[in-house]
C-alpha cells in the first residue's frame, strides 16, 4: 500500500455549506448581542456604528464577493478553509451566547 492510499481526501468545497454558515453566522451573531455579548471581530466591531443588521449584511457581502473571486480564480480550496473558519466562528458564537446567558455562580 502506497502512501497515496493511506491519504485522506481534501473535501470537497461546498457552496451550500457556505451560506448556510453564513446564515448561522448572522444569527447567532444577533443573538449574541441581543444578549449582552459582545462583537469580537474589529473590522466587524467598526461597521457596528451602521448598526448590527447592516453591519453583519456588509461583512456577509465581503465574504461572499471574497468565495467568488476564490471560484474565479479556481482556488476552491478556500471555500474548504472558509467553511471551517466560519464554523469555527459560529461554534465560537454559541459558546458565547451559553457563557452570557447560563448563570454565574
Amino acid at each position: 500500500m502506497g502512501a497515496l492510499a493511506i491519504r485522506r481526501g481534501f473535501p470537497a468545497p461546498s457552496l451550500p455549506v457556505f451560506f448556510a454558515l453564513q446564515v448561522l453566522d448572522m444569527l447567532t451573531t444577533l443573538l449574541g448581542l441581543e444578549a449582552g455579548a459582545q462583537e469580537a471581530s474589529t473590522f466587524v466591531g467598526q461597521l457596528m456604528h451602521f448598526g448590527p443588521l447592516p453591519a453583519l449584511l456588509i461583512a456577509k457581502l465581503l465574504a461572499s464577493v471574497l468565495i467568488l473571486t476564490a471560484i474565479r480564480f479556481k482556488r476552491t480550496r478556500f471555500i474548504v478553509f472558509a467553511n471551517y473558519w466560519f464554523a469555527a466562528i459560529v461554534t465560537w458564537n454559541l459558546v458565547m451566547i451559553l457563557a452570557v446567558v447560563l448563570p454565574r455562580g
